[in-house]
Formats: C-alpha cells, sequence, structure tokens
C-alpha cells in the first residue's frame, strides 16, 4: 500500500504566473526521477500563494532517502533550485523545512 503525503508551501505573490507557467512544463529529468524513486501520482494545487502538494509514495526505502534520491540528478537539483526562487515556507514550517508536511485528518474512500 502507497503512502500518502500532502505537503505545503507558498508562492512569493510576483511569481504566481511564472511558476504556474514552469509547471505547464516539468522537465522530463524531473519526471522521471520522481516516478523512478516511487512518487506517483503527484499533484500541486494553488490558491492565493498557498501551494498544497499531494503525493503518493511506493517505495521501499525511508520517504526522506527517496527525497535525497530524485534530487540526485543534476536536472533534478537545478529544477529544485530554480523553484525555490518562486517558494518560500509557511509559517507553520519548523527550522530547516521548505514544504512542510501535513497531517490527514481524514480519509474516505
Amino acid at each position: 500500500m502507497a503512502a500518502r503525503l500532502a505537503f505545503t508551501l507558498e508562492l512569493k505573490p510576483e511569481t504566481v504566473s511564472k511558476y504556474i507557467e514552469h509547471h505547464r512544463h516539468v522537465w522530463p529529468e524531473v519526471q522521471k526521477s520522481l516516478r523512478e524513486n516511487g512518487f506517483y501520482p503527484m499533484s500541486i494545487f494553488l490558491l492565493g500563494h498557498r501551494l498544497f502538494l499531494y503525493t503518493e509514495y511506493h517505495g521501499h526505502k525511508p520517504v526522506e532517502q527517496a527525497f535525497e534520491d530524485y534530487l540526485r540528478p543534476p536536472k533534478c537539483q537545478e529544477w529544485d533550485a530554480l523553484m525555490r526562487t518562486f517558494q518560500k515556507p509557511v509559517s507553520e514550517a519548523k527550522p530547516g523545512e521548505w514544504w512542510a508536511p501535513m497531517q490527514e485528518v481524514y480519509r474516505h474512500e
């Protein structure tokens, strides 16, 4: 069974349209590494400046290790650095967190 994961962060207001445009053309290397490391499906939603990311993790190693492995390819590191120019952590994020994990409070299947 896949682990269901949700995260949130904010976009800098002046970068919203650029962020959306980049996600219309996500680099193939990024998509490949996400899938190879067990992150699929994945969706990002936007409300105002707040982003909500939902994904399922289908791997066997710890999720933190899978995220690190996803970022190993240079193009994924480049993508991450570029996306961070648009983003900022939410006020609820703990020190060192970028995408703050969210707690699942209800599930209906």
